[in-house]
């Protein structure tokens, strides 16, 4: 029986059964199970499909909300990273790039960012003229938890000074509509990239600098799961933030 939910997927975004197969790393002969005879893919596969066809994985396989694995994997979960470092400054780019309605970051430095990618300001500009809010916030050089956490790293006064810097790159942006800019001085459990409804979200271990721990990459599928748990953290240090102000 026929996947017709797929089928109509498939077709109105041009995806041929060749291309699904190549983003998706299986043979075209299973991506034609999947829509003509119905088959349902393994759950990793199957969220890969549905990430690349822009469609909730259980609209497009109802079996897989009965088939949970023995450990459950939440369905907002597209992928997870060993480090920040595996990835690409190019996919936190096209995030933001996406972006149609929110940017929020939550960070003590992430200097990398604008040391990898010069036209950051110019990109976040660029959003808020179309019409993104953007929420920036910046750790607070001058807090007990910055310089703690400098010491659990064995970072030593870098990470104050990378905060400093972290600021000083974001500062041009002040005036400009739509994006906001603050600083804090919370433990920084997280650090979160978020664009619309999907984020990265840079998971801090003890010891560990943040370019070494792991990444969830995360999309939105309904309220209260985990995407929203993180929106809503970042949302809590936010109103405890100090805005920063020109001058």
């Amino acid at each position: 029986m026929r996947n017709e939910r797929l089928r109509a997927v498939m077709a109105s975004g041009g995806w041929t059964h060749q291309r699904l197969a190549s983003a998706t790393g299986v043979d075209t002969k299973s991506v034609e199970r999947w829509v003509n005879l119905g088959r349902t893919p393994r759950r990793s596969t199957a969220f890969k499909a549905a990430e690349a066809l822009g469609e909730d994985v259980h609209a497009l396989w109802p079996a897989l909300r009965q088939a949970r694995p023995a450990r459950a994997v939440s369905p907002e979960l597209v992928a997870l990273y060993d480090q920040r470092a595996d990835i690409p400054v190019s996919a936190f780019v096209d995030l933001i790039t996406q972006a149609r309605e929110r940017i929020d970051v939550l960070v003590y430095a992430a200097v990398f960012l604008h040391e990898a990618y010069p036209r950051l300001n110019e990109l976040l500009r660029e959003r808020a003229a179309e019409g993104c809010a953007i929420r920036i916030a910046v750790g607070d050089a001058d807090s007990e938890n910055v310089r703690q956490r400098g010491s659990e790293e064995r970072f030593g006064h870098g990470i104050e000074s990378r905060c400093r810097l972290a600021l000083m790159h974001y500062r041009p942006l002040l005036g400009t509509p739509g994006v906001e800019l603050r600083s804090h001085g919370t433990t920084l459990y997280n650090s979160i990239y978020r664009a619309d409804d999907q984020a990265l979200i840079n998971a801090h271990v003890f010891g560990v600098n943040a370019y070494g721990a792991p990444v969830w990459h995360l999309r939105r599928q309904g309220k209260g799961g985990m995407f929203d748990t993180y929106a809503d953290s970042f949302n809590a240090v936010w109103e405890s933030a100090t805005p920063v102000t020109e001058g």
